[in-house]
């Protein structure tokens, strides 16, 4: 089940309980998607301007589990756009955090599911490699590592090594 908005901490009251725990991602990522606010657990995945792999990801059930996209910072190319963000959210992916593009910026915001990215571009990614799949990325000051536990909200993205952080 996704955690609905109200079910997600803040992310600056995860960092006043639990600073010395957590990551935080220090790159100006821009949130694109409908959910304005997203939590679950991390499925990696290390792809540069190619998004055939995220396509296979995201035909998989999401189960409210956040994808982390290593793009390599590239604005270049689009790794994801409305069609497959679409796809995400019909499959119970409770968001993802793209270290690169996002393209169809309108139609994202009308999507229920958390998209944020360094910034947007028109141009399509290429569709040749499947990227690496559930190893450790890092980005922005922060580590992601496959099952990990990310909050994302209007003040950042924090990381929490292992899962949720037991609220007091």
């Amino acid at each position: 089940m996704t955690p609905t908005p109200g079910d997600v901490p803040a992310t600056a009251d995860l960092w006043d309980e639990y600073g010395d725990q957590l990551d935080s991602c220090d790159l100006p990522l821009h949130r694109y998607g409908g959910r304005r606010r997203f939590a679950g657990r991390i499925v990696t995945l290390r792809a540069r301007e190619d998004n055939r792999g995220l396509k296979a990801l995201l035909d998989e059930p999401g189960e409210g589990r956040v994808i982390v996209v290593d793009g390599d910072g590239s604005t270049r190319v689009a790794l994801l756009g409305d069609l497959l963000a679409a796809r995400a959210a019909a499959n119970g992916w409770a968001g993802i955090i793209i270290h690169g593009a996002v393209r169809d910026v309108e139609a994202l915001a009308g999507v229920d599911l958390g998209v944020v990215a360094l910034g947007s571009n028109p141009r399509r990614s290429r569709k040749e490699t499947d990227g690496e799949r559930d190893v450790p990325v890092s980005f922005g000051g922060a580590r992601f590592e496959p099952g990990d536990w990310v909050a994302v909200d209007a003040d950042g993205v924090v990381v929490h090594r292992g899962g949720p952080p037991h609220r007091s």
